[in-house]
């Protein structure tokens, strides 16, 4: 084991800036990397079926690069280049994109689940090699295609197709190779997998080792409890490699937890331009709840699954951030070409610039020529709001 650098003490404000540049909103962002840079930089981009402005996969690029094409985001992710593939899909998080470097490293999850009953999720007898034999001989296919899909909400309504792609996908054997009108493509991972990162060679020690560091590096700094919620691992698992991952142990003012950093995010201070934009509620920025309290004071919640009597700030409130803060949050909606933002909650008078500058943005990239404000918590700062959507507006057609 390696030996540790004696902790370092870190101000909020610092551990704030760290974890800020980390995630790809603070300084220059590399364009020439593109979307498959900020795949590769952030490890694992969450996917989601709640579409409003866009499906949370493109506005993650989008938050960071602005108003990157859709068409060229899914490409990115998508599309392979000499016939090898930039990512796959697989549980980390949730349900992720990731870099298809990181295959070998999710070995410990596939013999997890090859290991785990499944009891919930009955399997004809042959239905698993028939599936695997039709992708064999048809190549790519839809779940509907296989011979059956997801007929409702119910994972009990699975057909036996279905049920046995998803254990192939778990297992490692097929692939989500892309999304066909949110319908997952499976294909053989022999196929859809370069030969060099095929294999499950790593012991469950390297795979959590290498994804422990991956996180620290994504967060810049982190909890214990947040390094593990990145790629959703045990606490234990953590622990058992966390001294030989390469990140270093830091205090934070204000911080009631031990943390580790990545030691590169201390050897330069964070400088540069700060991202003005609205957040995916799935941004990994955010989507854990308590490390966005403890680093932005901002408490975070996607309500799409509250009743609707009960919400307090919207379907799909879409947290904003600016000068490095989260400062608002607007829950957005489309009217043909018009972005509507049906409810807006505003830190005060001096965001209001801020919030509409990202709403004008968000606008233009999803090719909405207007914006209109519905409700603003604070009734008075409806008209400046308005105002000054209308003045970016006008700034943005010069």
């Amino acid at each position: 084991m390696t030996t540790p650098r004696p902790a370092t003490d870190l101000s909020a404000d610092e551990a704030r800036r760290i974890a800020l540049r980390a995630q790809g909103f603070l300084g220059t962002p590399d364009r020439r990397a593109g979307v498959r840079g900020v795949l590769r930089h952030l490890g694992a981009v969450q996917l989601d079926t709640i579409s409003v402005l866009a499906r949370s996969h493109e506005l993650i690029p989008y938050a960071r690069l602005g108003a990157v094409g859709r068409k060229k985001v899914e490409d990115a992710y998508w599309k392979a280049s000499s016939a090898a593939p930039h990512a796959f899909e697989y549980w980390s998080h949730a349900a992720c994109i990731l870099p298809v470097e990181e295959w070998p490293h999710f070995a410990f999850r596939r013999r997890a689940y090859r290991s785990r009953p499944h009891w919930n999720h009955a399997l004809p007898d042959g239905t698993y090699e028939q599936v695997i034999k039709q992708l064999r001989a048809e190549g790519p296919l839809t779940a509907t295609e296989l011979g059956g899909a997801k007929r409702t909400s119910e994972w009990w309504d699975w057909s036996g197709a279905k049920v046995a792609v998803e254990r192939a996908l778990m297992y490692g054997e097929v692939v989500c190779v892309e999304r066909r009108g949110w319908k997952r493509v499976y294909d053989l991972a022999e196929r859809a997998i370069p030969a060099a990162l095929l294999h499950d060679e790593l012991d469950d020690t390297e795979c959590l080792r290498r994804l422990v560091r991956l996180a620290g590096q994504s967060l810049g700094i982190g909890t214990r409890a947040d390094i593990a919620d990145y790629h959703r691992l045990k606490g234990e698992q953590v622990d058992a490699v966390i001294a030989d991952s390469g990140l270093v142990p830091v205090t934070v003012e204000g911080w009631s937890k031990p943390a580790w950093a990545d030691p590169a995010a201390l050897d330069t201070p964070p400088r540069g331009r700060h991202r003005t934009t609205l957040l995916s509620p799935f941004d990994s920025l955010v989507w854990e709840r308590a490390r966005t309290e403890r680093i932005f004071g901002f408490t975070h919640r996607l309500e799409a699954y509250v009743p609707k009597p009960k919400r307090v700030y919207g379907y799909f409130a879409m947290p904003v951030l600016a000068g490095g803060r989260l400062v608002g949050r607007v829950d957005p909606a489309r009217d043909g070409a018009t972005l509507v933002a049906k409810q807006v909650t505003l830190d005060g008078p001096k965001v209001v610039p801020a919030v509409a500058e990202a709403l004008v943005e968000a606008a233009s990239w999803v090719n909405c020529t207007s914006v209109r404000v519905e409700r603003v918590d604070a009734p008075e700062l409806h008209e400046p709001l308005t105002k000054e959507v209308t003045r970016a507006l006008v700034a943005a057609l010069r």
